[in-house]
């Protein structure tokens, strides 16, 4: 469905996208990642047709984004992070209005208006102007405007921004239950909700892939974490993570005079028999001591870990 070959977009001397190059198959749901200024937008401007690129190409369904944006257009949805509403328009009027842009034949437009509606929660609010409205059901417009002409493609920029956690479950399930039917490209910092919806990734740091493939693939690439709680105090909770250097550590207090370390990204098998033997030297009470299968908070950090220098 989209084929990126060697993309790369230059400001001046500055490399927005170096030579990028990846795949998304029909029906796929993938997550496109990366830290704040790695290219992720720039992508998005120019797979939707919204941006022109200094040299490489891009295909949507065969069509070039360069030669046939017009072609392009009519088979995607694209919802933008900043999603430009008009204020003053109620929403049933505003998804009118796009269904006429979009060319809905008029008998099939009223129907599919009251689909997308109720399909994005927002059938209650129909009457309302939008700018009456919360940023989440801003945010639900968006989507349902995205989703109005059936398109092949539907390209969502941080689509659960400003939810509460009951929206982001709709939304997540709405994502998910567009799987094989479209093909869904989502672009999100809230990593832990690309692991529940996406089945592939596309990781990019500064402009360049950094890894592209199924999440379990990826996933099984990584070091497992490590967590312990031992019982002490938060500052020696830290001194010790960083002397026993196991991994990246993130340590928090819990109750009962306890601090819970998790390492994450451990390549030491034994690792876990180290921690024991520490906290046992020192004279600490070890409530727990686990082992845990590494999550894609692991993978992004381990692939830009040492490289924020350029952020």
């Amino acid at each position: 469905m989209i084929e990126v070959q060697n993309l790369t977009k230059r400001y001046g001397q500055h490399v927005a996208l170096d030579a990028v190059s990846f795949s998304v198959g029909h029906g796929e749901v993938v997550g496109f990642l990366g830290p704040n200024g790695a290219g992720k937008s720039t992508t998005m401007r120019i797979l939707t047709t919204f941006m022109a690129a200094t040299s490489g190409s891009a295909r949507v369904g065969g069509d070039c984004v360069f030669e046939n944006p017009m072609r392009v257009r009519k088979r995607l949805g694209y919802m933008p992070e900043n999603n430009p509403l008009p204020l003053d328009l109620r929403v049933g009027d505003y998804l009118k209005f796009r269904a006429q842009l979009k060319r809905l034949a008029n008998g099939d437009s009223a129907k599919r208006i009251a689909e997308v509606m109720e399909q994005c929660g927002i059938a209650d609010v129909a009457g309302r102007f939008i700018g009456q409205l919360s940023r989440g059901y801003r945010q639900r417009v968006g989507m349902a405007d995205a989703l109005l002409a059936k398109p092949e493609l539907i390209v969502l920029d941080e689509p659960t921004a400003g939810l509460d956690p009951n929206q982001v479950r709709s939304v997540r399930k709405l994502v998910r239950d567009l799987a094989g039917g479209h093909t869904v490209l989502i672009s999100s910092h809230i990593l832990s909700e690309i692991e529940m919806t996406c089945d592939r990734v596309v990781i990019l740091h500064e402009g360049r892939l950094l890894a592209s493939g199924a999440l379990d693939d990826l996933m099984a690439k990584a070091n497992a974490a490590v967590a312990a709680e031992v019982q002490t105090s938060l500052a020696n909770a830290k001194e010790w993570a960083a002397q026993l250097a196991l991994g990246q550590a993130e340590c928090a207090e819990q109750p009962g005079g306890y601090v819970r370390c998790r390492f994450a990204n451990v390549n030491r098998a034994d690792a876990r028999e180290k921690i024991f033997a520490s906290a046992n030297k020192r004279g600490w009470p070890l409530r727990e001591l686990s082992r845990q299968a590494p999550s894609l908070e692991d993978l992004f950090v381990n692939l830009t870990r040492g490289k924020e220098g350029g952020e």
